[in-house]
């Protein structure tokens, strides 16, 4: 990193006077958040500032920037004065903002050239800024939070489909995230990693991304001829809450929207040569506690191969694969009386994740009636972990992504062991295989259709001959440039005797029809949805089942001439359940309104008016709430600041009826960034419940730090109290990255129940011996080295 030279006012008021005329300037204009001053116009007292006229995104012609091939070197030091950068094609320096204001240019010049040699694709992008003092960089570690940051980004659509990308940015400090887009903005997958090198420098002019991604890295058609690929830039300047990409967006859209993409044009002869990689693995474990079948040491050794089969198919197998370096779960309060979703952080699953989904529709910008945290077809944390979120060894495991012609293909298969030392808290658990195979045809340019089967075989003593197994076709339309989506599925489950909770019940299907539309303005949506009562797809999640759903949705985003506001959002919300003979189950209408300001604050204010009917008691928050019919309302609001800043946080605050009784909820969290090396957060979650005829508290408290010497070495802790469980979780996880793709982790994981070490302390002081209180659930350490070998 260059150190960053501050530069001098443009100009400086000289007197009261002339302050004061500045200021009525500067406050006229900030009135007028629709108007911005182009770069280089400088705003004088008593001179017309020519105003610029927004474009249409829409009807803007898509650009094209020719690759060129160099045999010069290019030196990554974040400086471009390399002699090949002086051959390069480069943009016009105009991008075009899509936040703020949607089609005007942006505020500063950012320029960028793109070389390739036989081995690499070398972007190099200039990004001027008349404040540089005033950029912010949110952290060193790999896939830092972009929206917290200045950034330089670009997306690669490498088979022109107009549907999928690699997605790369940068910030001023070096850090990089990379990703994976599927189906035209629809999902992404963050966990993806490859082999990428970055440089960058910050000076008096702005700041200098250069960026090396190795062919290896990338997947693309091998032909004799040239090849383009789609492409998009994006540039984010943080302290203005300013997103501008180099092919126009609407402001609903980000830069991995394809189908509305530049070109990429010039590439010959591209090869990936064998792309062939080997990462070996071996990992020490020290594990206590009472869940633990078998406290003591183990030592255990494996790997995991990654093989272009050809240009569009990637085969990755595992074998005794271990992922103790993966984050721990987060408690959560649950406020409802079904089950809760915890979302896999796995990276062997996570990889090409959008290939296997078949869910309900979660779209960015989009409000839709469901989620994937409420229907997944095919949820990965079934295999590897029992219900209580114990690690269950596995034995191995092969999956084949990637694309056969116009088809996605998607190809599964993991066995697990059975070991009395990974049971936890589940001693009946027995080896199972996981198969799952999925295929998708491209359909209307950026749409697609496609079936998926899952099964789940038992191959334990206990459980053999025993199966669950799923199959599914479902339809993703994105019609009107993206503007309109369209999503239907239907489903249906089976299973051996005795395996699922469904024997007795008739409908084990599930199915659903969505329409949503979003433009700059409004935003409406209609859900018609059923889940019967035999549903139960075993390697998937289902939070509601024996019922039918109806949701209707419509809001609007303006953008009205209000000083220090980007967008109002005025929205309704209409949620209703019945069971599957049409009597009502719940209802929940929302009218709410948002507000969006400029430094990209949040405010929201909601009211809530709802209906339950329980048929029996049902816990709720760990109350039994009696049967019967509920009518209760409440109203919630909450902000969240700037997180960008070096101080930020959020708060948000809930108040009315909870079926028979109350809820009060008070939500804070603060966040303390004093430089990309440094983060400390703090969360206070308060919750005051009258319900089933008595008073009760349901507070979490967590705590995170974490702490990155350069780009390589991380260290993270993160601790979480759990009152209603009376439980606290730790985990710290030192990493080191000594190669490309090659870690070293050092990991602290323990689960400890404080109930117990006060029950523990009293019977101990009661007979008069020291306390020996240490109920500890489950705690861990392991020592993790892996390391890439490329061929």
């Amino acid at each position: 990193m260059r150190r960053v030279l501050r530069t001098r006012p443009i100009c400086r008021a000289r007197s009261f006077v002339g302050r004061a005329r500045l200021f009525i300037v500067l406050a006229a204009a900030s009135a007028l958040p629709q108007i911005v001053a182009p770069a280089g116009v400088a705003a004088f007292v008593g001179y017309q500032v020519p105003v610029p006229v927004p474009v249409d995104p829409d009807s803007m012609p898509r650009p094209a920037l020719e690759a060129r091939r160099t045999t010069l070197p290019v030196a990554l030091d974040g400086v471009l004065d390399d002699a090949a950068w002086a051959l390069a094609d480069s943009t016009d320096g105009v991008f075009y903002t899509s936040i703020p204001v949607q089609g005007l240019p942006s505020t500063e010049r950012t320029v960028v050239r793109v070389l390739y040699d036989d081995e690499r694709l070398y972007i190099g992008a200039k990004m001027y800024d008349r404040r540089p003092e005033s950029l912010v960089a949110a952290g060193l570690e790999q896939d830092f939070a972009t929206q917290d940051s200045d950034i330089f980004g670009f997306a690669l659509d490498t088979y022109l489909d107009r549907q999928n990308a690699f997605l790369f940015a940068v910030n001023p400090a070096g850090a990089l995230f990379d990703a994976q887009a599927f189906n035209d903005q629809q999902s992404v997958n963050r966990a993806w990693e490859g082999v990428v090198e970055t440089a960058t420098s910050v000076n008096a002019d702005g700041w200098v991304a250069e960026v090396a991604v190795p062919f290896t890295t990338l997947r693309f058609r091998e032909v004799d001829g040239e090849q383009s690929w789609g492409l998009n830039f994006s540039r984010r300047i943080r302290r203005i809450s300013e997103d501008s990409s180099w092919a126009p967006l609407p402001r609903q859209f980000r830069v991995y929207k394809m189908s509305r993409a530049g070109t990429l044009t010039g590439l010959r002869g591209l090869r990936q040569g064998r792309n062939l990689w080997v990462k070996p693995f071996a990992n020490g474990v020290r594990a206590d506690g009472r869940r633990v079948a078998e406290a003591g040491s183990t030592l255990e050794a494996g790997v995991d191969l990654k093989w272009g089969v050809t240009p569009q198919l990637t085969l990755d197998v595992t074998a005794l694969t271990d992922f103790s370096q993966a984050e721990a779960d987060e408690e959560q309060i649950n406020l409802t009386r079904f089950s809760l979703f915890f979302p896999e952080k796995r990276d062997f699953f996570l990889e090409n994740e959008g290939i296997f989904a078949f869910q309900d529709a979660r779209v960015r910008n989009f409000r839709t009636g469901s989620g994937p945290q409420n229907f997944r077809l095919f949820h990965s944390r079934r295999i590897g972990l029992s219900a209580d979120r114990s690690p269950v060894p596995i034995a191995g495991g092969a999956r084949l992504t990637g694309r056969i012609g116009g088809y996605a293909v998607g190809l599964l298969n993991m066995q697990t062991r059975s070991d009395s030392d990974y049971l936890g808290s589940d001693p009946a658990f027995q080896g199972e295989n996981f198969s799952v195979a999925r295929l998708r045809r491209n359909v209307l340019g950026s749409s697609d259709v496609g079936v998926m089967f899952v099964n789940r075989q038992g191959t334990g003593p206990g459980v053999a001959g025993t199966y669950n197994r799923a199959l599914g076709a479902d339809a993703n339309l994105r019609l009107a440039g993206g503007r309109m989506l369209v999503n239907s599925y239907f489903a249906a489950t089976t299973a051996s005797e005795g395996v699922a909770a469904a024997d007795a019940r008739d409908d084990r299907t599930t199915s659903a029809f969505e329409v949503a539309w979003r433009d700059p303005v409004w935003a409406a949506s209609v859900l018609l949805k059923s889940v019967g009562d035999g549903f139960d797809p075993g390697v998937g999640f289902v939070r509601r089942r024996g019922v039918r759903q109806g949701f209707v949705t419509l809001g609007a985003h303006p953008q009205p001439a209000i000083p220090k506001v980007q967008e109002i959002n005025p929205y309704v919300d209409v949620d209703v359940y019945s069971d599957l003979g049409w009597r009502l189950e719940s209802r929940e209408i929302k009218p709410g309104f948002g507000v969006g300001f400029l430094d990209s604050g949040l405010l929201t204010v909601e009211y809530s008016a709802r209906f339950e009917r329980l048929a029996e008691p049902t816990p709720v928050v760990g109350a039994l709430v009696p049967a019967g019919e509920y009518s209760f309302d409440a109203i919630a609001a909450s902000y969240k600041s700037n997180l960008g800043r070096k101080l930020g946080g959020t708060v948000s605050v809930a108040n009315g009826d909870f079926f028979d009784g109350r809820r009060r909820s008070f939500t804070a969290s603060a966040t303390l960034r004093p430089s990309a090396r440094l983060l400390v957060e703090g969360t206070a979650e308060h919750n005051r419940f009258n319900l089933g005829g008595r008073d009760f508290d349901a507070h979490l408290f967590s705590g995170r730090l974490r702490y990155g010497h350069n780009t390589r070495a991380f260290l993270s802790a993160f601790v979480q109290y759990n009152q209603s469980s009376d439980e606290l979780l730790t985990n710290v996880r030192f990493n080191l990255i000594h190669s490309p793709l090659s870690d070293l982790f050092l990991v602290y994981s323990e689960r400890r129940d404080l109930a117990e070490i006060v029950e523990l302390a009293a019977a101990d002081a009661m007979a008069g011996v020291a306390s020996a209180g240490n109920a500890v659930i489950d705690r861990r350490i392991t020592l993790k080295v892996t390391k890439l070998l490329a061929f």
